[in-house]
């Protein structure tokens, strides 16, 4: 339910083994790790590698996991209020997927880029949110791909409904027209 419950974020098997020992259910790191390697090898979660763009090198820790069927989700943890972001950005992950991209995780300084997308005439880089309305949600948005030193293709992908903007090269586009482009 924890991982179903953090789609998308970033995922610490110590953290998980702290706080069910808190709860008074001692575990092992190891055993956390078993169980979420189950529920990749089950085809239940996807699990992403973090990628330091600046450092060029795959990180060993803290990873992300996105659902295979955002129904089993919904499912299991009977939310009564969905967070659209979250969902939003497993849609993305699972769209990418399906195109046949390699998908990885982007860490650029102390900034997250949603998706590093492996493709066959380079690199393109997403970073996914519900809405950019606010001030400080596009600049925190922005703030992470500008912190990208190469001139790769970058986009913030979102559910607000306004044209296509461009901010120093950033496409600001709607996800649902991103996904149903041939």
């Amino acid at each position: 339910m924890f991982l179903f419950d953090n789609i998308g974020n970033i995922v610490s098997a110590n953290k998980i083994s702290d706080s069910l020992t808190s709860y008074g259910r001692k575990t092992d790191v190891k055993t956390i790790e078993k169980y979420i390697d189950s529920l990749c090898e089950s085809f239940i979660l996807y699990k992403i590698k973090r990628y330091d763009v600046k450092g060029k090198r795959c990180l060993k820790t803290l990873e992300k996991y996105y659902l295979v069927d955002l129904g089993l989700g919904y499912n299991i943890l009977s939310k009564a209020s969905p967070d659209y972001g979250r969902e939003l950005e497993n849609f993305v992950f699972l769209e990418l997927k399906q195109r046949g991209y390699e998908v990885s995780v982007g860490k650029a300084d102390d900034y997250e880029i949603d998706f590093i997308v492996e493709k066959t005439d380079g690199v393109e880089y997403f970073q996914v949110v519900a809405t950019t309305r606010e001030k400080k949600v596009i600049d925190r948005e922005l703030r992470s791909l500008k912190a990208i030193p190469d001139s790769y293709p970058k986009t913030i992908l979102t559910l607000d409904r306004e044209p296509v903007r461009d901010y120093e090269g950033i496409k600001v586009i709607n996800a649902l027209d991103w996904a149903n482009e041939d």
